[in-house]
């Protein structure tokens, strides 16, 4: 039976894992466990990470993987550059799978950085900021002064929270009337964001260009060179169950 590793944790990833089980493909998907109660795919999961490409290398040669698919967020790029060295050292072919990042449309008012940091350095008191970049993002902008936040995150941030954040806990996917409801109940008038892309979160650029909301979109990592890339998970099964060494 061809064995196909999926690193996982988007949605994306759990829809390729159904087809390809559908097809009779033995899946294993990996979650880095950066979530506490994730939603959980058909066939087999890998909880924890592999420990480098050493390890991915390792994993990959020991369970005779056919295939791997990297189909973690656009913005895991440690664990991409990972992917991309364990699968040159092996020969074992890689695809990356990657949903279309969001595109600034009429009446929005957007500007790119190519970091958080960058991000960081726009924000200037008064400010009142709807940031939803990740827990783990929060040291990069709590010290700037006189700028107040409501972070949203999936679970909670490292203790201690800073005075001028205040957390929400939630999961997507958001609807665009609770996100304008949320932009006026806290007063809020700057989206600081990743180019996540994808629909479950989409609801909040809808409610801040509504609202006339200023948005600081942080570009995506580009792929590590060479890997092949699609967009949608009908191209990835396909990628995987016509490729010539799925054939046997």
């Amino acid at each position: 039976m061809r064995r196909v590793l999926i690193l996982g944790g988007t949605a994306e990833a759990r829809a390729l894992a159904a087809g390809l089980v559908a097809e009779g493909v033995h899946v294993i998907t990996s979650l880095a466990g950066r979530v506490a109660n994730p939603r959980l795919p058909e066939g087999e999961v890998r909880q924890g990470g592999f420990g480098g490409p050493d390890g991915l290398a390792a994993w990959l040669r020991a369970e005779r993987a056919d295939a791997l698919v990297d189909a973690t967020h656009p913005f895991a790029a440690r664990m991409t550059a990972s992917a991309a060295e364990a699968a040159a050292r092996t020969g074992v072919p890689l695809l990356a799978l990657r949903r279309p990042g969001w595109q600034e449309g009429p009446g929005d008012v957007w500007e790119r950085v190519p970091s958080l940091h960058e991000a960081a350095a726009l924000l200037t008191a008064p400010m009142r900021v709807f940031l939803t970049t990740g827990r783990r993002s929060l040291p990069v902008f709590a010290p700037v002064r006189g700028v107040w936040f409501l972070a949203r995150s999936v679970d909670p941030p490292e203790p201690p929270i800073p005075d001028n954040v205040q957390v929400l806990l939630d999961r997507g996917p958001y609807t665009v009337e609770g996100e304008r409801a949320l932009i006026r109940r806290h007063r809020l008038d700057v989206l600081v964001t990743k180019d996540s892309g994808g629909t479950m979160t989409a609801a909040k650029l809808t409610a801040a260009r509504e609202l006339g909301l200023r948005v600081i979109m942080i570009d995506r990592p580009p792929p590590p060179p060479g890997v092949p890339v699609v967009c949608t998970v009908e191209e990835a099964l396909s990628w995987t169950l016509a490729s010539p060494w799925s054939q046997g």
